[in-house]
């Protein structure tokens, strides 16, 4: 994924994101991002919450290069992220990435539409529907 000219891009630790003109929240995971504190998560999230105006979007996140995180922050996270969050696709092409994913959806289900994909474009396609 490649922000276009036109958005504002967002860095945090461990992602860089944009809101793209169709309201879909696109986010790159890092390749080297450090593990963070749970303060450092809860801060990213506020940020995201307060971008976003409180609004809930359909979600684009490449996770290839997520890291797993603590059980406890991955429950905080989730929590979090049903105020935000309209629909979620996940694209990831590395295992890791996938397992992340599984780890984090299976344990506890998201209350909104969520899917993985190999391919942005697929995963976009699948977004369209929640718009």
């Amino acid at each position: 994924m490649t922000p276009p000219e036109n958005v504002e891009i967002h860095e945090h630790l461990t992602s860089t994101w944009w809101i793209e003109e169709n309201g879909i929240l696109c986010s790159i995971s890092k390749k080297d991002a450090p593990d963070i504190t749970r303060e450092q998560g809860m801060s990213q999230l506020e940020d995201l919450k307060r971008v976003t105006g409180g609004r809930k979007l359909c979600m684009l996140l490449d996770i290839t290069y997520a890291r797993p995180t603590k059980r406890e922050d991955r429950e905080y996270g989730a929590e979090e992220l049903t105020k935000v969050v309209k629909a979620l696709a996940l694209i990831s092409k590395s295992a890791l990435g996938k397992m992340v994913a599984n780890l984090f959806f299976n344990l506890k289900p998201p209350p909104y539409p969520t899917k993985m994909f190999n391919e942005e474009q697929e995963a976009r396609a699948w977004l369209n529907q929640y718009l």
